[in-house]
């Protein structure tokens, strides 16, 4: 029995050699073989400066034509990296370094769904102008107002995601499994 690990979701995936290998990972669903994410540091931005062989070709170069095969290129929008654009007046290996360090503290980060970084808990936002619904099979608000949600932002693309706060969440499932009192 082999293993291969999903560049997605990095769940190990055990295949019998009998069957052969699997092409998408039973877990998250991705192609195992289309991981096409390029990610360049500031390292990588910095050598574009220096010159090259004046008389040379470029053979390494690399296009956007590159990046997928033809039949992805037309259901695939690349994602990129939107920080990049504050390289010159910000230091990023200390916003790195920050972000890091906010993760590790956090109980909870979930996956941007634009460019799959972790995302930072940016606070919290009290929702009380809300109109609930009550569903008849409920008998009453599925969530009262106020409440809150977390508000997280990803330090990468800067897209933005709520979710409802932990003890907002306490009471959805209560409301559910037993019934609006």
């Amino acid at each position: 029995m082999e293993t291969t690990v999903c560049p997605w979701c990095h769940t190990e995936i055990v295949w019998d050699e009998e069957f052969g290998p699997e092409d998408t990972c039973p877990h998250c669903n991705n192609e195992l073989s289309g991981y096409r994410t390029v990610t360049l540091g500031i390292d990588d931005l910095e050598d574009e400066d220096e010159p090259e062989g004046a008389g040379e070709p470029d053979q390494d170069s690399v296009s956007d034509d590159d990046l997928w095969d033809d039949e992805d290129k037309e259901s695939v929008v690349p994602i990129f990296n939107t920080l990049v654009q504050f390289g010159e007046d910000y230091d990023l290996k200390h916003y790195e370094s920050k972000v890091a360090a906010i993760l590790a503290a956090q109980l909870e980060a979930p996956e941007c769904p634009q460019c799959h970084e972790l995302m930072l808990l940016s606070g919290t936002q009290k929702v009380e102008g809300f109109e609930p619904s009550s569903p008849e099979a409920l008998g009453g608000p599925v969530l009262k107002p106020p409440f809150s949600l977390n508000l997280f932002v990803c330090p990468s693309c800067f897209h933005v995601q709520h979710s409802l706060a932990q003890e907002d969440r306490i009471q959805l499932v209560r409301n559910l499994s037993t019934g609006v009192k």
